[in-house]
């Protein structure tokens, strides 16, 4: 990791954007500028949907760009390929990584060449036929319906039965182009936080506890939606081999700096990848920061990290 004098160095911290998820975006970017500046780093805050604030980018004098952009237009590359076009050092994962991990279809791919294990699952494109019963059938039962290309659990359906799986998959498409069906699995809800470049390793695992179904987001975002409990309670081997699959999984997207890997870990003991979050929230109840504590490094001292890594990546 580049070693930083934060008082040296000039922060542009960006936050907000067109997604749908631009108000936990600027939740994040509040957080993270907090602790940028008690680390001692200069920052100043700029909102991606103004194309005046991008302009001001190109005609700031920045050392690097701290990202805390959430969905569409800030997490799948468009906004790194941006940076990198006018040679602005970014934390987080390059162009290639955050399109591939923001596609859950196309991420499943890497994850089954890897050898890390992924739910059975189709996806349908808009337009394309489909037949719910043989759907069903396919699924053998329970299925979970999910936009590709959105996050935080964003339009998440959890369905069985040819009829309520054509349905969900018919409220999916009125907020995304690509349709993920996989097969449900039942077990414990767990996510994995990674850090570094070529050097990357796993921070420690947290256990989450939805007040609802599952981890909706509703359960991410409101105080109280859900319980972290970190480390989880695992013994320590299957700890080990889980940690081991993230970090696997932030090489196979070929990320850099920091990741965080959701599983579902069933009652056979298998962890099952389900996402890899390329920009992990930075809210008063995200999981990256719980995970860091954990770990040992507090919230400056995290995103001093993501800058250390954006800076030895470039």
């Amino acid at each position: 990791m580049a070693s930083i004098d934060p008082a040296s160095c000039r922060v542009a911290l960006l936050a907000g954007g067109t997604s749908g998820e631009r108000e936990i975006s600027l939740a994040s970017g509040k957080g993270a500028g907090e602790a940028l500046r008690t680390a001692g780093f200069i920052v100043d805050e700029y909102d991606p949907a103004s194309k005046e604030d991008l302009k001001a980018l190109i005609d700031g004098d920045y050392n690097v760009a701290f990202l805390c952009l959430h969905g569409k237009g800030g997490e799948d590359g468009c906004l790194q390929g941006f940076l990198e076009t006018i040679g602005l050092p970014y934390t987080g994962p390059g162009v290639w990584a955050s399109a591939t991990a923001m596609n859950k279809a196309k991420s499943k791919l890497f994850y089954e060449r890897s050898g890390i294990p992924t739910a059975p699952f189709l996806y349908l494109h808009q337009g394309d036929a489909y037949d719910g019963a043989e759907i069903a059938a396919m699924m053998d039962g329970c299925c979970v319906v999910k936009p590709a290309t959105e996050g935080s659990a964003l339009g998440i359906y959890i369905v069985e039965g040819p009829e309520a799986i054509a349905d969900a998959i018919e409220q999916v498409f009125k907020i995304d182009s690509l349709v993920i069906v996989e097969k449900f699995i039942e077990g414990m809800e767990i996510t994995v936080a990674v850090l570094g470049n070529e050097d990357a390793f796993a921070l420690p695992i947290i256990e989450i506890v939805p007040r609802g179904e599952f981890y909706d987001f509703d359960s991410k975002y409101a105080p109280g939606g859900s319980q972290h409990i970190c480390p989880a309670r695992l013994d320590e081997e299957l700890s080990a081999s889980i940690r081991d699959l993230a970090v696997q999984a932030h090489k196979a997207l070929e990320c850099t700096g920091v990741s965080r890997s959701d599983f579902i870990l069933d009652k056979n003991q298998v962890a099952w990848i389900l996402e890899t979050n390329t920009i992990p929230g930075m809210t008063a109840t995200s999981l990256l920061p719980d995970a860091a504590r954990a770990g040992g490094i507090d919230f400056p001292e995290l995103c001093t990290r993501l800058i250390g890594y954006a800076l030895e990546k470039r």
